[in-house]
């Protein structure tokens, strides 16, 4: 049995992290290869960070496409190798004029658990503009949503299958840049490399709306360190890269901004 209480033990995911333990006890136990519903940005990085301390298991994540948000994980003992192609997932069009009745990302999700596919069956969902969109899903459910999927807001909708290979994703857009800062506290970070003022970033950390490594923070002085990731509700993300100490000693902060 793996260390449960132990591998919870500071985890913000904690039901979610549970179920992947009993998968991995499972996967331990019978030697197949198991997988768990699509999870969350914050679950996955809490799955791989806990399970990269175990030697038990092997897991190995797939979304679909490379910079996927939410993706399953397969997980086996860790005798046995993992491939992409064992994390199963399916994708479809959803496809209709929605040239004027614009449909947005939590439109298409409505729609969809509307049919009563719960969340975690649920993979992204890619925007096609006027023609629709794209979603990933377990594959069980491709035949089911064709079925009972008709309309999303006020447009009819088509669903059809898709291989993978048909995802029209958009690279997103970023922008380098390079801050020098007194601290590596998070508002002073946050409001260079997203360019506001310290007070409006001290407002949103505090509300609740920044998260770091996909987990709220809610304390402006929480450190920052190379490798951290920031991300604002509507404003993107905030890739944290090199820190070096200048000879004032401060520091000198490459940072990476997607929008």
């Amino acid at each position: 049995m793996l260390p449960r209480e132990k591998i919870l033990k500071g985890i913000e995911s904690r039901e979610t992290i549970a179920r992947v333990i009993d998968l991995a006890e499972q996967a331990i136990r019978t030697w197949e290869v198991v997988l768990t519903d699509f999870l969350s940005p914050l679950e996955l990085a809490e799955t791989q960070q806990v399970f990269s301390r175990l030697t038990e298991v092997n897991i190995l994540a797939w979304g679909g496409y490379p910079q996927a948000e939410r993706q399953r994980v397969a997980i086996a003992c860790s005798e046995l190798l993992l491939e992409q192609c064992q994390v199963t997932i399916a994708a479809v069009n959803i496809s209709g004029n929605f040239l004027f009745d614009t449909a947005s990302h939590r439109d298409f999700l409505g729609a969809i658990l509307d049919t009563g596919i719960i969340r975690g069956k649920i993979g992204d969902i890619n925007l096609l503009g006027e023609r629709g969109a794209q979603a990933i899903f377990i594959p069980d459910l491709v035949g089911f949503l064709e079925l009972n999927l008709k309309k999303v807001r006020s447009v009819t909708v088509k669903v059809e299958p898709i291989n993978l290979s048909e995802l029209k994703v958009q690279e997103p857009r970023k922008k380098e840049l390079t801050t020098v800062e007194a601290s590596l506290r998070l508002d002073a970070i946050a409001s260079a490399g997203f360019g506001m003022s310290r007070s409006k970033m001290l407002g949103l950390i505090t509300c609740g709306n920044v998260r770091v490594n996909w987990k709220e923070i809610i304390q402006a002085s929480s450190q920052i360190k190379s490798g951290d990731l920031i991300s604002i509700r509507g404003k993107g993300r905030l890739k944290v890269g090199n820190i070096t100490v200048t000879k004032k000693e401060r520091y000198r902060v490459q940072l990476t901004r997607y929008v």
